[in-house]
C-alpha cells in the first residue's frame, strides 16, 4: 500500500471522502528533487506541479471526477535514486516524471517493457520527439534542440547568415542535460559558419567557476549561451557580473531563468536573458483558483506565486492533466491506465481556446502532439531580467523545424540501432 501525500488527502477531504478512495484514483508520482545541489530550482517547480493537482482535487474532485494522487519520490537529482524511485512507483502509476535527463535516459528502455509513459516537459533526450521510435516518451511542449534553435535565431536577429564569423561559448553543465544542445549547435555552426566553444562545468565546480570565466575572458566571445541548472546558474551569473561580462550578451536555456538566481545580483544582472516556453501571468484566472483552493486552504508551500519556475510547474501539471482528460474522453472512463494515458499524451491539443477555458492564456504557447510528434514544438519567448524581475523581451520565437527534424530522425535511428532490438510504432504515419 502506498503512502498518500498531504495533497492527495486534502483532495479526499474536500470531497468528504475517506483516504482509501485513492486506491481507485489515478496515481501520478513525481520523481522530485527538493534536496541536493539543484533544490533551489526543484522546489518551486515541484510546488507548482503539486499545487495544480491540489487545485483540481479541491475544485473539481480531480479529473473527470476521479481524484489524483500526486505522490512524490525524492531523488535529490541523483540518477541512481531516480531509477530506484521509478522501480518503486511504476506498478500503480499511469506515468513516470523523471525530472532529470540522466534519469530519463536510464528509464527510457524500461518503458518499452513496463508500458508506462515518460512525461518530461521541456527536458530529457531531444530525439524523443520522434514518436515512431520512442512510443512511450514525451517531452512537450518544446525540446532542448528547439531551445538551441530559438536562442540562435534570437542572437542572429532572424538572419542566420549574420552568425558567420561569430564566436559562441556554450557554458554547460558536464552532465547529460548540459550536453543535450551540443549536436544541434555543432550542426548549426557547420551550416552557418560560427565558431562553437563548449566550456563544461563539473558538478563540483558549479559554485566556483573562476577557471571557466577566465577562459571566457580569453575567448572574448560574441555571446555566452548557458545550459545551466541549480547552483551552476547562480555561480555563473555571479561570475559574469564580477568579470563585467556584458549581460545583454548572456542567454540561458529555460532552466537558467530562475528569479532567485538573478535576485542575488539585482540591478547588476540587468539585460540577462533566458528562453522560455512558459510565461508568468499573475492575473490569469487559474491563479485566482490556485489562491482560493490551495494557498488560502494552507495546502501550498510556495511563497512567490508569480515566479517563473512556480508557474512553469503549474503548466507542467496542466499538460499531464490534459493528457489524462483526453484519455478519459477517448476511452469513456475515469479510471484510465498507463497505456490509455500514452494515447492521451499523444493526442494533446492545447489550443488557444483550450488555454482560455483553463484560465491559462499566455502561460504557454498553443501546441499539439501526435503519434509521430511527441514534443509539439510550441515555440517560446525570450525573457529578460530588468533588474528586479523577468519580463517578456520578444514575440513568440519558433524553432527551425526544417533544420531540427532531420537531426531528430538521424539520432533516434542511431539510438534504436544501438539498443536493438528496439520496438517501433509501425502503425504511426
Amino acid at each position: 500500500m502506498k503512502t498518500f501525500t498531504k495533497l492527495a488527502m486534502a483532495g479526499a477531504l474536500s470531497l468528504g471522502l475517506a483516504a482509501p478512495v485513492f486506491a481507485e484514483g489515478i496515481y501520478t508520482p513525481n520523481l522530485s528533487y527538493r534536496t541536493g545541489p539543484f533544490a533551489a530550482t526543484g522546489i518551486p517547480l515541484m510546488n507548482g506541479q503539486a499545487d495544480y493537482m491540489a487545485m483540481l482535487n479541491a475544485r473539481d474532485g480531480g479529473i473527470g471526477g476521479v481524484p489524483i494522487d500526486f505522490d512524490e519520490c525524492e531523488t535529490g537529482y541523483s540518477t541512481e535514486k531516480g531509477v530506484e524511485c521509478y522501480e518503486r512507483t511504476k506498478a500503480q502509476a499511469v506515468v513516470t516524471q523523471p525530472w532529470s535527463t540522466g534519469i530519463t535516459l536510464q528509464v527510457l528502455p524500461k518503458t518499452n517493457t513496463d508500458n508506462i509513459p515518460i512525461l518530461a516537459p521541456g527536458y530529457g533526450f531531444s530525439p524523443m520527439a520522434n514518436g515512431k521510435v520512442f512510443q512511450w516518451a514525451f517531452n512537450p511542449p518544446a525540446s532542448y534542440w528547439d531551445a538551441a534553435s530559438m536562442i540562435m535565431q534570437y542572437i542572429a536577429g532572424g538572419d542566420m547568415g549574420s552568425l558567420s564569423g561569430k564566436k559562441i561559448v556554450l557554458l554547460h553543465l558536464d552532465h547529460p542535460f548540459g550536453k543535450e544542445p551540443i549536436p544541434v549547435l555543432e550542426a548549426m555552426a557547420a551550416e552557418y559558419g560560427f565558431e562553437l566553444v563548449p566550456i563544461p562545468v563539473g558538478l563540483k565546480e558549479m559554485q566556483n567557476q573562476s577557471a571557466q570565466w577566465l577562459q571566457i575572458r580569453r575567448e572574448r566571445p560574441d555571446n555566452v549561451v548557458m545550459w545551466g541548472w541549480g547552483a551552476m546558474n547562480a555561480g555563473a551569473i555571479t561570475e559574469a557580473v564580477k568579470t563585467k561580462y556584458p549581460m545583454d550578451q548572456f542567454i540561458g536555456v529555460w532552466w537558467a531563468g530562475h528569479d532567485e538566481d538573478l535576485k542575488q545580483v539585482g540591478a547588476d544582472g540587468k539585460g540577462y536573458k533566458s528562453i522560455s516556453w512558459s510565461m508568468p501571468q499573475p492575473d490569469a484566472p487559474v491563479m485566482a483558483d490556485i489562491k482560493t483552493h490551495v494557498v488560502d486552504a494552507g495546502l501550498s508551500q510556495q511563497e512567490d506565486l508569480n515566479s517563473v519556475f512556480y508557474q512553469r510547474g503549474l503548466v507542467i501539471s496542466m499538460i499531464l492533466a490534459e493528457g489524462i482528460k483526453a484519455a478519459q474522453d477517448n476511452f469513456g472512463k475515469g479510471e484510465i491506465n498507463a497505456e490509455e494515458l500514452r494515447w492521451g499524451l499523444e493526442n494533446l491539443d492545447i489550443s488557444a481556446e483550450r488555454l482560455e477555458e483553463l484560465g491559462m492564456t499566455g502561460m504557454v504557447p498553443p501546441f499539439k502532439t501526435s503519434c509521430s510528434d511527441h514534443t509539439g514544438h510550441s515555440g517560446g519567448w525570450m525573457l529578460e531580467w530588468d533588474g528586479e524581475k523577468f519580463v517578456q523581451a520578444s514575440d513568440l520565437l519558433m524553432a527551425d523545424a526544417a533544420f531540427i527534424a532531420p537531426l531528430e530522425e538521424e539520432k533516434s535511428a542511431e539510438y534504436a540501432e544501438a539498443n536493438a532490438p528496439w520496438p517501433m510504432n509501425e502503425a504511426c504515419e
